[in-house]
């Protein structure tokens, strides 16, 4: 009986220092053995089913995987002298397990220098453009000079930049208030000016309007006098040939009409009885 027992607790022991002796990184990791904090053996373990010295060695894994770190937005003076808030993003991987080990030991340690490092080559970049360009015209070629750079820097840590970028640029709070507030002067001095050329524009089609109505009644008012003086010629000549048929007959019909138009109601007149406008009436 108490030999079965030995037997159990040599297998439990045997499996342990087993279990002890073998390690397993998965297809998203990276390792490294170490050895009284030394690494040892094959510097970076690939996936799969590796072995270690119990108890005295241990193992340290690390992501494979492409990572993001996304840095806190920051100030940068841009070349025409503009502060402006950048917020960017960076994605990355360890590539020398060792070496990163040895240099940041972490993940923590590893975004700190990816912090560092990025940023002053962002702010160095941004630098050598202004304003206009950094938002509108140069973002991609700045991103790509950035990743180049950090690059070469960060290799020395075992870290690869796949790239940086940008997520949102904006001008500090003050700066934000003092260009809004010439934005609004701005279109306040463009409103006035419009509406100043407005009236300037609505003056001339008046006066040009006017103009015009004063010509068209003066050439009215002409051809209109033409008209009553052809009228009144031909009228003329109309009574000139009566007055030429009947002489008595055309004085007693202007006569008539004249009594027409002289002698209203309550019309009173002082007159001698020898007067010749009433000589029809006697």
């Amino acid at each position: 009986m108490r030999s079965i027992q030995f037997a159990i607790a040599g297998i439990g022991i045997a499996v342990f220092i087993l279990l002890q002796c073998v390690f397993m990184v998965d297809q998203t990791e990276r390792a490294i053995v170490l050895q009284l904090g030394k690494p040892v053996g094959n510097a970076d373990y690939e996936p799969g089913l590796h072995f270690k010295l119990p108890f005295v060695q241990n193992v340290i894994f690390f992501d494979s995987r492409v990572l993001e770190y996304d840095a806190p937005a920051a100030e940068i003076l841009t070349q025409d002298k503009k502060n402006m808030v950048v917020d960017n993003f960076s994605r990355w991987r360890i590539v020398n397990p060792l070496l990163f080990y040895q240099t940041v030991r972490n993940i923590q340690g590893g975004l700190s220098r990816i912090d560092d490092i990025v940023y002053s080559q962002l702010r160095e970049s941004l630098g050598r453009y202004t304003l206009t360009e950094i938002v509108a015209v140069e973002r991609s070629t700045i991103m790509d000079e950035v990743t180049t750079k950090a690059n070469v820097l960060l290799g020395e840590y075992g870290i690869h930049i796949i790239d940086v970028r940008i997520k949102r640029t904006d001008l500090p709070q003050e700066n934000q208030l003092a260009i809004y507030g010439r934005m609004k002067a701005e279109r306040e001095r463009q409103a006035k000016q419009y509406r100043s050329e407005g009236r300037e524009e609505a003056t001339k089609i008046t006066t040009l309007a006017d103009r015009q109505r004063a010509v068209i009644l003066a050439d009215a008012r002409r051809a209109a006098e033409a008209a009553r003086g052809e009228g009144e010629a031909a009228a003329t000549a109309v009574y000139a040939q009566a007055l030429s048929q009947d002489p008595d007959f055309y004085e007693f019909v202007r006569t008539m009409d004249a009594y027409k138009k002289t002698m209203k109601d309550q019309t009173q007149f002082v007159l001698t009885p020898q007067s010749e406008f009433f000589k029809y009436l006697q």
